[in-house]
């Protein structure tokens, strides 16, 4: 399959009949340091080209675009006593995976370089970036227009755009993605051919054109609807969500249940959602007339838990992906990467995701809030309920969200009681009202008589800085948070 793409991919640039600022044609000419330049060049041309790759071609002639072949050797090439590649690998910034490749044509021999657009930043060759203007390699400094475009072009740049399978059919296309989840999710009719099933798909880049009439399967299709995450190599299947339920409230208890899934997100969301409350035990609440059972933790809580964990990862983290941990007590819902805010501003603040289109879509199809966070329903939910307040914590290289079964006001901890009053006067605030000590005992579910209790609570919040009163000169305006 690898020898047929590169034959597709060559006659595919030769289709264009021109060099361009990510395509350069060579005969035998083989200077190291001219190719640096090229590879930093190429690179972010492609970029500014909205290409994810840029080549150089040996034994093409630059003027007839006719293959003449060349003698050129890549690799047994040595530099400074080193290997070529390792040499010129040691020189470009950030670091590349070029790609030499040698392609036996009937008119000749070719050889192929395969260069990686910039991502996150101009590529440089020996600390200094360049950029094709027709056929001269200047400096990228030198010329600060195309400079500015560049910069605009890597901003949008998404780990979602990555290819997670390369050159498949569209055989393959169908029997790795469940393109019927697609569409349902999407309240899409379902297309009655295959040229209309492509076209939604490629339309939210879940796959892109390759050459040769094949298909690049996206990391985005990949991890939203891929039928096994386990097809796209390791790197994408650490990424599978993981259960694991335990008998007591510490990992040395006894495993009572684990699901590991493979599937795409989207694909596996409801199944992940589900297998969660059906192991979790019934709590009795108690309404203004009924005893209604209830899930131990509230399933609307449980459900953005889980999106905001797949949404806000930090995909480029290796070896890693969203887990879910139950115990007799308490959910822990951890996912790779730091917050992009702080945790005590989550709540009130809106979501900034490192994964846009996982986001857009997922909300699209309403596995979670189109507006905010959802942290805000998940709090709100969790004061319905009397619940202890959810912990937002970073730890280490992730996010950790834990949220606490049914405990009593005299039961929970002081600074759950301290962490509970901020949260309730967020909520407060962001419905353009203020927490005042009754709305406080409402949520504790502590009686007006008793409210000495939260009175305590609202002056240790007030000393640690959390909370400020609404107005100094009449104290029984209320509460808001400290940064209102």
């Amino acid at each position: 399959m690898s020898e047929q793409r590169d034959l597709d991919l060559l006659n595919e640039l030769l289709s264009y009949g021109a060099e361009l600022p990510w395509l350069e044609l060579k005969k035998n000419n083989f200077d190291p340091k001219t190719i640096g330049m090229l590879c930093s060049a190429i690179s972010n041309g492609a970029r500014l080209a909205g290409r994810d790759h840029g080549y150089v071609l040996w034994g093409v002639d630059n003027e007839t675009y006719n293959i003449i072949g060349t003698t050129f050797q890549p690799h047994n090439e040595r530099v400074s006593n080193q290997v070529f590649q390792f040499w010129l690998a040691t020189r470009l910034k950030p670091s590349l995976v070029i790609n030499f490749k040698i392609i036996q044509h009937g008119k000749g021999r070719v050889v192929l370089l395969e260069i990686p657009a910039a991502m996150s930043v101009p590529t440089a060759f020996d600390n200094i970036a360049y950029i094709r203007i027709g056929s001269a390699t200047p400096k990228l400094a030198d010329h600060p227009s195309y400079h500015t475009r560049l910069i605009e072009a890597l901003r949008p740049y998404m780990w979602e755009h990555g290819i997670a399978k390369q050159y498949v059919t569209g055989d393959e296309v169908i029997s790795l993605l469940d393109y019927g989840s697609y569409f349902r999710l999407n309240k899409h009719p379902l297309p009655d051919n295959r040229l209309g099933i492509f076209e939604k798909l490629a339309a939210d880049r879940l796959i892109v054109r390759d050459v040769g009439d094949k298909w690049n399967i996206t990391n985005l299709g990949a991890i939203l609807f891929a039928v096994d995450l386990n097809q796209f190599g390791s790197s994408l299947a650490r990424k599978g969500v993981r259960i694991v339920a335990y008998s007591d409230k510490n990992k040395a208890s006894s495993v009572t249940h684990r699901h590991d899934s493979f599937e795409g997100y989207a694909k596996a969301f409801e199944t992940l959602a589900g297998f969660i409350n059906n192991i979790l035990p019934d709590n009795e609440h108690i309404g203004d007339a009924l005893r209604v059972q209830q899930p131990l933790f509230p399933k609307l809580a449980i459900r953005e838990l889980i999106a905001n964990a797949l949404i806000h990862q930090d995909m480029t983290i290796t070896g890693a992906g969203p887990q879910i941990e139950l115990f007799k007590d308490r959910i822990e819902i951890t996912n790779p990467g730091k917050s992009l805010l702080q945790p005590d501003r989550m709540i009130d603040l809106p979501p900034r995701s490192r994964n846009e289109m996982i986001a857009s879509l997922m909300r699209r199809m309403g596995f979670c809030e189109e507006q905010g966070s959802g942290l805000d329903k998940v709090i709100g939910v969790v004061e319905l309920f009397q619940l202890p307040p959810p912990l937002l914590r970073e730890s280490g290289s992730s996010m950790q969200v834990i949220l606490y079964g049914p405990r009593t006001f005299a039961n929970m901890t002081p600074d759950e009681r301290i962490r509970a009053c901020y949260q309730h006067a967020i909520l407060k605030w962001l419905s353009g009202d203020r927490m005042k000590n009754l709305t406080l005992c409402a949520r504790f579910g502590i009686e007006k008589h008793n409210a000495a209790q939260t009175t305590k609570v609202i002056t240790q919040a007030q000393k640690m800085g959390l909370i400020k009163p609404a107005d100094s000169d009449h104290p029984r305006a209320g509460y808001v948070p400290r940064w209102a």
